[in-house]
């Protein structure tokens, strides 16, 4: 008997407590209910959106690190792999592209506040993804010397470039000059501040070498003779290269790598790449 009123107590007590929170139960299955039907209208907005509601992508690039991005000071054209490719992006999206001018100290803040998106031989490191999104890597990559031809056997080691009396130039505020900086301690170190006339300062013989990516270097000693590229098929570091993006879209990153995606299996990565790269 006694079991038999406890359990009715029970059943009861919870008849009580389904009846109290009933309405609150039906009230969130209609706000639900409601948002579903209203998700269109709701979406949080993207930057994807943004560009196509004023027809235009702006590009932040550095306009000095050749294959991948150069703008002429005579004639204030672009060129270059990455801008090839931001021009496509910019036609899939139907909208126009402009690009502008940053540089490589300034690019994190660059991103969402003056352009879309960073393009330019970027590489991916973790100070720039604490403070910006990538998006997936196009091109593999990695740290190592140029020089000039005759020096190639003296300089195939850390250990031989990090000595006293080498001359190690590098561009202030990119990922080379801080290469060099944590690496080297014994040779000195010598900043240029115009990545387009760097190279020249070692066919002068005012430096002995540049540490920078593999795929620079290949393409630098194609246009000096006087310059080789030191083993760019065994760089120093492993390294890759990819696209700059405001931290926080998800929806903008995703849309951006769904592009890349295709460009890269659809022939339009090689054929923009491959009069560059070879």
């Amino acid at each position: 008997m006694t079991g038999q009123t406890s359990a009715h107590r029970y059943a009861a007590a919870s008849v009580t407590t389904f009846s109290r929170w009933l309405p609150v139960l039906v009230l969130l299955l209609l706000v639900g209910l409601g948002t579903a039907g209203a998700a269109p209208d709701h979406v949080a907005a993207s930057r994807l959106d943004s560009v196509r509601q004023r027809g235009e992508l702006t590009a932040c690039s550095t306009g000095d690190y050749r294959p991948f991005t150069y703008l002429d000071p005579a004639t204030g054209q672009w060129t270059g792999i990455d801008i090839d490719l931001a021009a496509d992006l910019a036609k899939r999206l139907g909208v126009r592209l402009t690009l502008v001018r940053t540089t490589w100290a300034t690019l994190p803040e660059d991103i969402g506040r003056r352009c879309d998106l960073a393009v330019g031989g970027v590489s991916v490191t973790l100070d720039r993804a604490a403070r910006a999104f990538f998006s997936q890597p196009y091109l593999r990559d990695g740290k190592t010397p140029i020089t000039r031809c005759e020096n190639v056997q003296r300089f195939q080691t850390l250990a031989q470039v990090d000595q006293p009396g080498v001359r190690v130039v590098v561009n202030p505020g990119g990922t080379n000059e801080q290469f060099a900086r944590q690496n080297l301690h014994r040779a000195t170190i010598v900043p240029h501040a115009d990545n387009n006339t760097i190279f020249e300062e070692l066919v002068a013989g005012r430096a002995d070498l540049m540490i920078t990516d593999a795929t620079e270097t290949r393409w630098q000693a194609k246009q000096h003779p006087q310059l080789c590229a030191v083993h760019p098929d065994q760089p120093f570091t492993f390294a890759e290269k990819a696209y700059l993006l405001p931290r926080g879209d998800v929806v903008w990153q995703q849309y951006v790598d769904q592009w890349l995606h295709l460009a890269r299996n659809d022939g339009t990565y090689d054929r923009i790449a491959q009069p560059w790269l070879g």
